[in-house]
């Protein structure tokens, strides 16, 4: 007869590993609590984030692991906390991630909305920063281009709200059609504001939709911030993916980690068949000879456009499709990278 405890459980739990960690539950302090009634274990695990990409190994590891002790029933549940980095960015913000592109018309920011709003879906609270002055569409994306910034008693800028994530952008703050002719110095003060004088809150990730490019407002934020990391944007076309070389390159000059690649409009599908109309697997191919994480790929698709344009992205429009479950698949791979990212940088104990 099987000897269940919870001191033997919890040895038996340091058998399972985080994978992208490499560490045991136990040492990474992952293990909330256990309950054993007569043959009967129950375990609350705490993910390093809520879009965990291996949870379900992790929960099938835990289950084998268990049942081999001589668990007949095994309850497994998941609550999570975002690990920082031993020093925040900025105060009650864990993670900064630039999202950039070599040049415009690639969708950087349709993927930074619903990279954006997927993190949320997952539980992980989010602030979402249209840093793309001269050209803010993040009010349209989330359907708040009629909203407009206010101030609290300190004078911070109050974010929008609208599917689980906190906006600012320049949209709602300057008048309609207004076009910014700002140079260097005006911008930097206006994104020293964005950062610094704005209300975010408690935030597991704060996502920068940057200017395509490489200029002012690039430079200006990895002085004012620690980033966390950029991800590139491009897709798969080899015009876009040199430019986006050019982004990989200026996050690398600023020493700032380059955390993944996007493909976005990887392929068109339709009755089955793919299309690859601008090339097949150019992000993929930078990925690798950049030697950095290829996050995922997006298909070209009617409702991604859609959304943008009517304000309700594809992962709360249409939450099962191909095209919205490829968003929540390269959210969670980003949330991964973090996580494995804020480990490494912990204080040696």
């Amino acid at each position: 007869m099987s000897q269940l405890s919870e001191a033997s459980v919890l040895e038996a739990l340091k058998t399972v590993k985080d994978p992208e960690l490499n560490q045991d539950l136990i040492s990474l302090g992952m293990v909330e609590r256990v309950e054993v009634r007569e043959e009967k274990v129950s375990v609350k695990i705490n993910l390093t984030t809520p879009a965990c990409p291996l949870k379900e190994k992790i929960e099938g590891d835990v289950r084998s692991a268990l049942e081999q002790l001589g668990a007949r029933q095994v309850e497994v549940q998941f609550g999570a906390q975002v690990r920082a980095p031993h020093n925040l960015p900025l105060p009650g913000i864990k993670h900064i991630v630039a999202i950039a592109s070599g040049k415009g018309g690639v969708g950087k920011s349709t993927v930074a909305a619903n990279l954006a709003v997927a993190l949320a879906q997952e539980g992980a609270q989010v602030g979402l920063l249209d840093a793309d002055i001269y050209g803010p569409s993040q009010a349209q994306m989330l359907g708040l281009q009629n909203e407009r910034i206010r101030v609290d008693e300190q004078k911070r800028m109050l974010p929008l709200d609208r599917y689980g994530i906190r906006l600012v952008s320049m949209a709602n703050i300057a008048p309609p059609g207004q076009a910014m002719v700002w140079r260097g110095p005006i911008l930097h003060g206006a994104l020293r504001q964005f950062l610094q004088e704005v209300a975010w809150g408690e935030l597991d990730y704060l996502l920068i939709d940057l200017p395509p490019g490489t200029g002012d407002v690039q430079l200006s934020l990895s002085q004012l911030t620690r980033l966390s990391g950029g991800v590139i944007v491009t897709t798969p076309q080899p015009v876009a993916c040199i430019d986006a070389e050019r982004a990989l390159d200026m996050f690398r000059r600023v020493q700032v980690e380059v955390l993944g690649i996007v493909e976005n409009m990887a392929y068109f599908e339709q009755n089955g068949q793919r299309t690859y109309i601008f090339g097949q697997g150019g992000g993929r191919r930078m990925a690798e000879q950049h030697k950095t994480a290829f996050l995922g790929e997006i298909p070209l698709a009617l409702s991604v456009r859609e959304g943008g344009d009517n304000g309700v992205p594809v992962v709360v429009s249409h939450p099962t499709a191909p095209e919205a479950e490829a968003f929540r698949q390269v959210a969670r791979n980003l949330a991964g990278r973090l996580s494995v990212q804020a480990q490494l940088l912990l204080p040696m104990a």
